[in-house]
């Protein structure tokens, strides 16, 4: 178990109150980190922080509202952490956005820039305002998708977006390996969250789906859980620069 052991650890975790990322957090804290969750909204953070720490029988979640496509909003989530945790180990880029279905020709310049920004440059903000102080080295993962694969042509420029993460990562982890500081992406296939239901909760959808899929299920956001347990402890110790791909098997050899 000791390979596995965050106690001590602090984990800084945005978009975090519901879905893969309050789970990536409740994992994180039943293996002794403190945690710190933000999104957009107080009211939401403070019920999941309260559902974590009723969860794992002690006062380790902390919820602080914050705008990822704001550079001022991250850097004072990150001032916050420090103030409420201290130095942050572990980073989770959880939050993201898609707010445009169709063909990319069709975006708009404003949409184009959104989904850009938040999913991309945000965590490039995220990464440059924690790195300094992981003296002793550390993890951070950024949420990217299997939609990073391949084109769509309904939902092209949130892939192109996932990809342009994955690059992001795999540049961070060159340039910050020297450091002992670790970067990896997270790649969901379709998960049964708030944030993909229009692509899952029509009739007939998630059967459909399913039966495409080797575990013939969707995705559920308590999969993710252990993940981050594994890259945020030294059981990951020697992997970073990675596309990990969480899908059921509906995206082999990706």
């Amino acid at each position: 178990m000791s390979m596995f052991d965050l106690t001590g650890k602090v984990a800084l975790l945005t978009g975090a109150s519901k879905g893969m990322g309050f789970e990536m957090a409740k994992g994180l804290a039943e293996h002794g980190a403190t945690v710190v969750i933000s999104s957009r909204t107080q009211e939401d953070l403070d019920a999941a922080a309260t559902e974590i720490n009723k969860a794992v029988g002690r006062e380790c979640a902390h919820g602080v509202a914050a705008n990822i496509v704001h550079e001022d909003s991250l850097q004072a989530l990150v001032d916050k952490t420090h103030e409420i945790a201290g130095k942050i180990d572990i980073v989770v880029g959880n939050a993201g956005v898609n707010p445009y279905f169709g063909p990319i020709a069709g975006i708009s310049n404003k949409d184009y820039e959104r989904t850009m920004n938040a999913n991309v440059q945000s965590n490039l903000w995220l990464a440059k305002m924690v790195a300094p102080n992981m003296e002793n080295g550390g993890s951070m993962m950024f949420t990217s998708s299997i939609g990073a694969f391949k084109a769509s042509d309904m939902l092209g420029v949130y892939g192109m977006s996932k990809l342009a993460l994955i690059g992001l990562v795999r540049n961070l982890a060159t340039e910050f390996g020297p450091q002992g500081i670790r970067f990896n992406a997270i790649c969901p296939g379709l998960i049964k969250t708030d944030f993909a239901r229009e692509l899952w909760d029509k009739p007939g959808v998630e059967e459909k789906y399913s039966k495409s899929i080797p575990l013939r299920r969707l995705g559920e956001p308590d999969d993710f859980a252990g993940l981050a347990v594994f890259l945020g402890s030294d059981a990951s110790k020697y992997m970073t620069g990675q596309a990990l791909t969480v899908c059921g098997g509906s995206s082999m050899w990706a």
